[in-house]
């Protein structure tokens, strides 16, 4: 028995006679066919997304048509399975389609009666089949997908990179502005490691007082120090067979950095006031908003400890290099707040998602997020700007030359932040816009914008 992606129709029928004349009825209809005399052994030759349907007789030897539907379902619940019935079956047919049977055909009947059957089965199959996929593309299979969202070319690059390096063992240096997603992209190269099932420890250095930082890096021994009353732990310890995540690393003095140079180099640790040298395994990702090269050659950031942090780096680019990720990223932030709060979710207008481009987003991610979660409570869309809009309520860069040209820029973003959206046709890009279509087509070929590179099957009726 071979059942592959071509196999459209499995026709199970004890029937000889029968069996051969409903084939070459589904043959000359030019369906793919797989013809079998009992049902034993199917469901374990059919994989869960088998594009085909099935049609069997309900009274065989061996396993009826209502057990074989049972043990397919048992597989695939939404596996269309059609049933024939003899005269007198009617009872036993309803039984069927109470257990799940797509429909039941009751001998004798017509050949049409089974092409129709059999043709609306195999459309719904594809259709559950296409939802199938769009719900695995949606869910978290993909898992940087999921946590790096965005389609741009930095984005795209930025998750190759990470795929890259989550597997292997290099410490990871990553480079990004405040707001960006260090943390994110370090939590995501731990999961996607051999060490996903150690601990992750994200510690930010810029946030420990200079008296404690060696003390929670390094951990010390009773009587270490004024206070030290017993044994602690330190970060480097704790997160051993797992990985440490070291944030804004250029704010530690140059006495720590020797002490994390000489870890990263001998994976051991000492704790403060211990003479026992500790073995580690551990992975080191740090992170830094600022040029640890330029920070280096200042005196500020040692240099050897940049040349060994400096073997795999990775860039977040900011979220003003990213294009329409913003738009992306902004409604799944909001859909996330509308479902945490329990609200129905909100969607976009045109000029809200022309202001959500313009904008320069100097807080990066976690500025956009905020601000989803504001839109998402109902509240006024304000991003923080250089020039207040006071009909707004929001601000807006500001644009040289006079009002007109204000105008126009403005027209133009308002424009192109539809177009970034997926229309079928100019009819609704204009509708979208509130604009006839012909105004719609003279302002395309204004601001050099072109519809087709969305919908390359408009036509020119459709523009006119």
């Amino acid at each position: 028995m071979t059942i592959d992606n071509r196999t459209q129709v499995v026709l199970i029928d004890d029937d000889p006679h029968l069996r051969q004349a409903l084939s070459q009825t589904l043959d000359l209809a030019g369906l793919k066919i797989l013809p079998l005399a009992e049902a034993k052994g199917l469901a374990g030759q059919l994989e869960r997304d088998w594009p085909g349907v099935v049609v069997s007789d309900i009274r065989m030897p061996g396993m009826d048509g209502i057990e074989l539907l049972t043990e397919l379902h048992a597989q695939d619940p939404e596996l269309p399975v059609l049933l024939i019935t003899g005269h007198g079956d009617v009872p036993l047919a309803v039984q069927a389609m109470r257990a799940g049977a797509y429909d039941f055909l009751e001998k004798p009947f017509a050949s049409d009666a089974l092409l129709d059957s059999v043709r609306r089965a195999l459309a719904l199959r594809r259709l559950v089949l296409d939802n199938r996929s769009l719900r695995l593309a949606l869910s978290d299979r993909n898992e940087l997908s999921a946590r790096l969202v965005g389609q741009s070319a930095p984005m795209l690059r930025l998750r190759e990179q990470i795929g890259a390096l989550a597997a292997t063992k290099a410490d990871v240096l990553i480079l990004g502005e405040t707001g960006a997603g260090k943390e994110v992209v370090a939590r995501a190269l731990h999961d996607l490691s051999s060490r996903r099932n150690g601990p992750f420890v994200a510690i930010n250095a810029g946030a420990l007082a200079e008296s404690v930082v060696e003390s929670e890096l390094f951990g010390h021994e009773p009587g270490a120090f004024t206070g030290a009353q017993k044994r602690r732990i330190g970060k480097f310890e704790f997160a051993n067979g797992g990985t440490l995540f070291l944030d804004e690393i250029e704010s530690m003095s140059l006495d720590v950095q020797v002490k994390l140079l000489r870890m990263l180099q001998e994976r051991v640790v000492e704790r403060l006031g211990g003479n026992q040298l500790i073995p580690l395994d551990i992975r080191i990702i740090a992170a830094t908003k600022e040029d640890l090269r330029q920070s280096a050659d200042q005196g500020r950031f040692r240099a050897d400890l940049y040349y060994r942090l400096n073997v795999a780096p990775l860039r977040i680019p900011p979220l003003r290099e990213r294009g329409e990720d913003a738009l992306m990223l902004f409604q799944h932030f909001a859909d996330e707040a509308s479902a945490r709060h329990g609200l129905p979710p909100h969607e976009l207008q045109p000029a809200q998602r022309a202001l959500l481009l313009r904008h320069t987003w100097p807080g990066n991610v976690r500025e956009l997020q905020n601000a989803a979660e504001r839109f998402a409570l109902g509240l006024e869309l304000a991003l923080d700007n250089s020039a207040p809009d006071a009909a707004a309520g929001s601000t807006v860069e500001v644009i040289g030359g006079g009002l007109s040209e204000q105008v126009e820029h403005f027209e133009k973003s308002l424009i192109a932040a539809e177009l970034a959206r997926s229309h079928s046709s100019v009819r609704s890009l204009a509708e979208a816009l509130g604009i006839p279509r012909k105004t719609l087509h003279d302002k395309l070929r204004k601001h050099g914008l072109n519809f087709a590179d969305s919908a390359a099957h408009t036509t020119n009726e459709e523009l006119d």
